[in-house]
């Protein structure tokens, strides 16, 4: 596959839509302005193809068929495997496990691994900016152990509080569950040096990576993470599939967190043994279509490259926020300086969740509310934002139709600009 021309460095702020269908339809009579994919991402007609033909040509059980096709079927689910791993950059194979995306991954880790190791007044850390994916499984981790969260603050920017961070450091500290990227304000985190620094006080690091793997490269080994954590269908892959990577090490030495066909070793009614990781922790039949699905979407960015994606949006990021800045009445919420293609923010007169639905009838397809990340909004003292987050086939023509619709609303609002 070849990368679209607008991703070349003279034409960076020009958008190439013909690889995604839907974005040639129609709402309400308007153009479609795709601007949601912090909820998920669209599709390109490979990862479409690539579903269907699996289904029309391919379709087996794995891991348990002697026939050519369960064979097949088992090498597309294999090379998926090693598609993720490449895409991370991860060790070895194994050290991918394919869940229904980041949640479930995150519940693996804090169900298997946290609930295993914990004990009564250890501390795991988390931040001000996480989605509620990674703190409601390390809640419940710590209702099961007697364990106790710990959170980063923000200052006024959306950023990590990193003096504050480093302090809490302290010997009971088992694990830092942080996001590589803010959903709700694009905030960078700076995870690599995050992570050195929990090494360096013997707690382990879980990085949420659903914000992060569609619009940047990402290196688990340069980050030196322990866990990673991401969704297919942000990366425009599929829904109801997603991976952990995780050292295999630990992973190896995890117990299983559900049981069921494939994850065995041997069975019988006085006891049962285990399979080696990753397998161990993929019981039943998987999402195969869905492997087979994600295995293109990695291909199809890979193709394109991160940098020049990442490039991009970027840029971006830059004309959005220069526009949204200009217009009065607006104020945007996260101005971290390492920061990704996330524009959150609101307008006087205006309750978010208005705003969203009239931007509709234009076509401007934007998120509003909390966005999974309640403390977030609780810190800045809002209900709520309004989100245009920005993917690789967004372009100025996004943001200046986000731009003009908001001026619609203030209008008819009678907000005055």
């Amino acid at each position: 596959m070849n990368a679209p021309a607008y991703f070349h460095a003279e034409s960076l702020d020009m958008g190439n839509k013909a690889d995604f269908p839907i974005l040639s339809r129609l709402v309400h009579g308007k153009r479609l302005v795709y601007l949601d994919n912090g909820a998920t991402t669209q599709k390109p007609q490979s990862v479409i193809e690539a579903e269907r033909r699996f289904y029309q040509e391919s379709n087996a059980n794995i891991h348990r068929g002697v026939h050519w096709l369960s064979q097949h079927a088992t090498d597309l689910y294999e090379q998926g495997r090693e598609r993720v791993r490449q895409l991370l950059n991860a060790a070895q194979a194994n050290e991918i496990v394919f869940t229904r995306g980041t949640t479930e991954a995150i519940n693996l880790v804090a169900q298997s691994w946290a609930c295993s190791k914990l004990s009564p007044g250890d501390e795991i850390i988390l931040s001000g900016l996480e989605h509620h994916s990674n703190i409601v499984p390390w809640q419940l981790a710590c209702e099961r152990t007697g364990a106790k969260t710990k959170v980063i603050p923000l200052n006024d920017q959306g950023e990590l509080d990193l003096q504050q961070y480093k302090q809490m450091l302290g010997p009971r500290v088992r694990l830092v569950a942080i996001a590589h990227i803010s959903n709700a304000l694009g905030t960078i985190n700076p995870v690599t040096e995050m992570t050195r620094l929990a090494h360096d006080a013997g707690a382990l690091v879980l990085v949420d990576g659903a914000q992060a793997v569609a619009h940047q490269p990402v290196d688990v080994q340069e980050i030196g993470c322990d866990f990673y954590a991401f969704s297919g269908h942000k990366l425009y892959g599929p829904t109801g599939i997603g991976a952990l990577y995780g050292r295999y090490d630990l992973l190896q030495a995890m117990p299983p967190w559900q049981g069921g066909g494939d994850m065995i070793r041997t069975v019988s009614f006085e006891r049962s043994t285990y399979a080696d990781a990753p397998q161990r922790f993929e019981a039943g039949t998987p999402n195969i279509a869905g492997v087979v699905g994600l295995a293109a979407a990695i291909d199809y960015v890979l193709d394109i490259g991160l940098e020049r994606i990442a490039a991009h949006e970027g840029a971006l990021l830059d004309y959005g926020t220069k526009a949204l800045q200009a217009v009065s009445g607006v104020r945007l919420i996260g101005t971290a300086a390492d920061k990704a293609g996330i524009l959150s923010f609101v307008v006087d007169g205006i309750h978010p969740h208005d705003l969203g639905t009239i931007l509709d009838t234009d076509g401007v397809a934007i998120r509003a509310g909390h966005h999974c990340a309640m403390p977030v909004m609780t810190r800045f003292g809002i209900p709520g934002t309004a989100r245009a987050s920005l993917a690789l086939y967004n372009n100025r023509d996004d943001i200046d139709a986000l731009v003009k619709a908001i001026g619609a609303a203030q209008t008819m609002f009678g907000v005055e600009r």
